[in-house]
C-alpha cells in the first residue's frame, strides 16, 4: 500500500444514502479512489480522528454563479471555488449569465479550464439557450455539449417565446442533458423588485406576481409533455410551483426542482428596513410559501437543495433598492442553514439532508457523484454535526459579502473536505 497517498478516516458515522448506509465505520481512501469502508487497520501515516462527525459523500451544489468571464471583481473561479470547498462542497454547476455570456465552445471549455487551475471543487457548466441569453437567438448548444456543458439555460432569465422553448428541449433531447429553467414570466414581473403582495404596497416597490413564476412553469410543463425531455425548474419560491412540480411528477414527467435556503428561511417581511441583502429572484415570498416548500422537503418532491451563490460589490448592494443587483452569497454557510431549517426544526432528517444535497443533485445533471462506495471517487465531506458559530461574512473566501446571514449563531461545521482524495480544505 502506498501510504503517502491514502487517508484513513477513523471512527466517524458514514450517511451514503444513494447506498442506504448509515454507520459507523472507517473509511480509507487510496489515491482518488474509496478503498474500503468497514473495521480498518492501517499503517496510513495520515490518520483523520471523525468520532462524534458526519463523512458523507462531498456535497454538490448545482446553482452557483462564479461571475468570470467579466465581473471578475465581485468572484473569480478561482475566489468560488475556494469558497465551494470551505462550505464542503466537492461539485459545482456554474451558471452561464457572466458578462460575455458561456454560449459558445470556448466559453465553456475556458471555465473548465480556470476550474482545473484553482484546483479545489469540481466544476461543472451549464451553456446559456441563446446567444448572449437575449432570447432572440438559439446558442450553439451541440457545440457546448461536445466541450463538456451538462445542461442549459438563460439562468436570470427565463425563455419568453414558447416556440424557441421548444425548439431548446428538443435539442437538449437530441444531446441528452438536462434543461433548466429560470421560471419567470416577463410580461408578470418586468420592472418588480420583491413579491407582489401587502409588504410590496407599503414600502411602495414595485412587486413580481408569484403567477410570473408559475404561468411559466405550467407553460415548460406542457412542453415537457409533449418532448419528454429531462426539464429542472430552479429555485422554485412559491406554493404554487410545488403543485405543479406535484402533478407533473404524479403524471411521470421527468421534470425536477431545487429550493435555495433563503427561500426556506425568510419571507418578504426581511425587506421592511429595504435592505437590499435580501433582494433575490425570485423574491421571498409569504409564510405560506414557505411552509409549502418545507412540506415538498418533507415529502422528498424537491430534487435539490442548492445555494443559488451570487455574489455582488459592496457597493452595488448600498445602492437603493430599486438599483441594486439580486443575490445573496452564501455557499459557505449554507450546510449550516439548513441545518436550521430542516434539521432543528424535525423537517427532515440527517440521511435525507445529505440525500438533496449529494446524489439527487448529482442525478439531475446526469453526472456520476454523490456517493462513496467502494471505487468510487474520493469526493468526501467531514462534518461536525453539534459544533456551533457564529457565521461570519469578513472572513468568507468568497470575494463578495452580500449575505444577510452575518452575525447567525449556527450549528454545523465542515471540518474537511477531500476532493480527489486530496484534502483541499480543512478548518484547522
Amino acid at each position: 500500500m502506498n501510504t503517502d497517498k491514502s487517508i484513513l478516516i477513523k471512527n466517524g458515522r458514514i450517511i451514503d444514502p444513494a447506498n442506504k448506509v448509515d454507520t459507523q465505520a472507517d473509511l480509507l481512501v487510496v489515491g482518488d479512489k474509496v478503498a474500503q469502508i468497514g473495521s480498518i487497520k492501517s499503517d496510513c501515516e495520515n490518520v483523520i480522528d471523525a468520532k462524534g462527525k458526519i463523512v458523507t459523500p462531498g456535497l454538490i451544489d448545482i446553482h452557483v454563479h462564479f461571475r468570470e468571464p467579466g465581473d471578475e471583481e465581485e468572484e473569480t473561479i478561482a475566489s468560488g471555488s475556494a469558497a465551494a470547498v470551505a462550505g464542503g462542497f466537492t461539485s459545482v454547476v456554474c451558471m452561464p449569465n457572466t458578462k460575455p455570456a458561456i454560449d459558445d465552445q470556448t466559453s465553456v471549455e475556458y471555465v473548465h479550464r480556470m476550474g482545473r487551475q484553482a484546483r479545489k471543487t469540481f466544476i461543472y457548466v451549464m451553456g446559456a439557450v441563446t446567444k448572449g441569453r437575449e432570447g432572440n437567438e438559439l446558442a450553439e448548444m451541440g457545440l457546448m455539449a461536445q466541450a463538456g456543458a451538462i445542461g442549459f439555460t438563460d439562468d436570470g432569465c427565463g425563455v419568453q417565446d414558447a416556440a424557441m422553448m421548444l425548439r431548446a428541449l428538443k435539442y437538449a433531447g437530441m444531446l441528452n442533458v438536462v434543461f433548466a429553467q429560470h421560471c419567470q414570466d416577463d410580461s408578470l414581473a418586468a420592472g418588480g423588485v420583491m413579491n407582489a403582495g401587502y409588504n410590496s404596497t407599503i414600502l411602495g416597490l414595485p412587486g413580481i406576481d408569484p403567477l410570473a413564476e408559475e404561468m411559466m412553469l405550467w407553460r415548460d410543463i406542457q412542453l415537457v409533455k409533449k418532448t419528454k425531455v429531462r426539464y429542472h425548474a430552479q429555485h422554485i419560491s412559491t406554493a404554487g410551483s410545488v403543485e405543479l412540480v406535484r402533478e407533473a411528477k404524479a403524471e411521470g414527467l421527468p421534470v425536477t426542482c431545487e429550493v435555495t435556503p433563503h427561500h426556506l428561511l425568510f419571507t418578504d417581511d426581511a425587506i421592511i428596513d429595504y435592505d437590499t441583502n435580501y433582494k433575490v429572484n425570485p423574491p421571498l415570498r409569504t409564510i405560506k410559501d414557505v411552509e409549502a416548500l418545507k412540506r415538498a422537503i418533507r415529502e422528498g418532491l424537491i430534487d435539490a437543495l442548492v445555494t443559488d451563490h451570487a455574489p455582488h460589490l459592496q457597493s452595488e448592494k448600498e445602492l437603493e433598492f430599486l438599483a441594486a443587483p439580486f443575490g445573496i452569497a452564501g455557499l459557505e454557510c449554507a450546510l449550516s442553514l439548513y441545518i436550521k431549517a430542516l434539521i432543528e426544526p424535525g423537517i427532515c432528517d440527517w440521511p435525507d439532508l445529505i440525500s438533496l444535497m449529494t446524489h439527487r443533485p448529482a442525478r439531475v445533471i446526469a453526472a456520476d457523484r454523490g456517493t462513496i462506495a467502494r471505487g468510487d471517487r474520493a469526493d468526501i465531506t467531514i462534518i461536525d454535526p453539534g459544533a456551533e458559530y457564529t457565521i461570519d461574512s469578513s472572513r468568507f473566501q468568497s470575494k463578495s459579502r452580500n449575505c444577510p446571514y452575518n452575525g447567525w449563531r449556527v450549528k454545523g461545521r465542515v471540518e474537511k473536505t477531500i476532493v480527489a482524495g486530496e484534502i483541499r480544505y480543512s478548518a484547522d
